[in-house]
């Protein structure tokens, strides 16, 4: 990502100071606990406080929404009970009985932040508030939310053990943003729904202001607040390939946070293939020479000093003689080293030839061995 105005590198001169990667300075994050991090990797590049349990208001809605989406039933009318209806807070004055798409109010639950909209998508998708709620947490333990515990769809004030982490929300918009339709309706600025008592269509604008036009490199989010909670908010960018999540809970200046933690991001680090999918052209042992490759590339944020401290080590099982219809699919691994921690591990597969081409001379396994190479060598 190239560094063109002099704007950013005075900036950049801040940052330094001021943007550590484990946040016990915080510089001028003025939330309670923030996270910053990167959406491919999952890197966290900047915390403070990320795993301490809080109130998260209504960026609850965004397990409320990747649930509904996944249900499958996005193009089913939904009947509007009374309890929905009953709902406090902000709303999309759904009324008694109507019957809206199910689509329609997952747009007005993250534009407008609806909490009726969020009490009928729990009824419909998970037959009731509790079997939606269950449907919650077990999502919850399935994306690795370790402290987090969800007692309603909206986030109200309602139950005390309605809680979660600037971490664990971080985990949780990760995985939503890997959904396309989810990725399509957080970063909707305007949405229209038919509305099936009046003759002129609901219009829902979004609540998040950096997608609105305070941030240009936003893609999406979920803004909150209730008077226990204070001001919450998840909020995406992205600035070419390089994606980034930020959460903050309790900031009474979130807007300037998120903006402060994304072009932080985006100035000490960029986006680096370290290892590609295809061919391991690095081995060059004449068993495995031309057989052995990726099924994926792994990329990672990587800060300019960062990128001399990688290595990649290829722990291949050792050759020996016999069919090699008995050679198996995986025969290895790569390492990735960034220092001395291992931050990924991939499987190595071999490239059988097709059964006519085979060879009973070809050598089989028995122990390992080992080829290390940098990231320079790798591209």
């Amino acid at each position: 990502m190239k560094r063109k105005w002099i704007i950013v590198f005075l900036l950049s001169i801040l940052l330094l100071n001021h943007f550590p990667v484990s946040a016990d300075a915080v510089g001028s994050v003025s939330a309670r606990n923030a996270i910053l991090m990167e959406q491919q990797s999952g890197r966290v590049l900047y915390e403070k406080s990320a795993h301490k349990p809080e109130r998260i208001a209504s960026i609850t809605k965004i397990m409320t929404a990747i649930l509904a989406i996944e249900s499958g039933k996005m193009k089913e009318q939904v009947k509007i009970s009374e309890r929905a209806v009953g709902t406090e807070g902000s709303s999309l004055y759904l009324q008694l009985g109507e019957k809206v798409l199910l689509e329609d109010l997952v747009y007005g639950l993250m534009l407008r932040s609806g909490n009726d909209a969020a009490v009928a998508i729990a009824e419909h998708v998970g037959g009731s508030l509790d079997g939606f709620v269950f449907l919650m947490n077990q999502k919850a333990e399935e994306i690795g939310m370790e402290n987090s515990h969800f007692a309603n769809p909206h986030g109200l004030d309602d139950h005390e053990d309605h809680y979660s982490t600037a971490y664990d929300m971080a985990l949780l918009t990760r995985y939503a943003m890997n959904n396309d339709t989810y990725r399509t309706i957080a970063g909707t600025k305007v949405h229209r729904a038919p509305n099936p008592n009046e003759s002129w269509d609901r219009v829902w604008k979004n609540k998040n202001r950096l997608l609105t036009g305070l941030y240009k490199h936003s893609t999406g989010g979920k803004t909150g607040y209730t008077k226990r909670a204070k001001r919450t908010l998840v909020s995406t960018a992205a600035k070419d390939d390089f994606e980034l999540i930020a959460v903050t809970l309790n900031g009474p200046d979130d807007w300037n946070d998120h903006i402060y933690m994304f072009e932080g991001g985006f100035d000490q680090y960029d986006i680096a293939e370290i290892v590609s999918e295809g061919n391991i052209k690095e081995i060059k042992d004449s068993f495995y020479k031309g057989k052995v490759y990726l099924d994926h590339a792994f990329v990672y944020p990587l800060t300019s000093d960062e990128e001399e401290e990688v290595k990649v080590e290829y722990k291949l099982l050792k050759p020996q003689e016999g069919d090699e219809r008995e050679i198996p699919d995986v025969v290895g691994k790569a390492e990735i080293y960034l220092g001395d921690e291992k931050i990924k591990e991939l499987p190595v597969y071999y490239k059988h030839q097709p059964e006519e081409e085979k060879k009973s001379f070809f050598e089989f396994f028995r122990n390992m061995f080992t080829t290390v190479i940098g990231l320079k060598d790798n591209g």
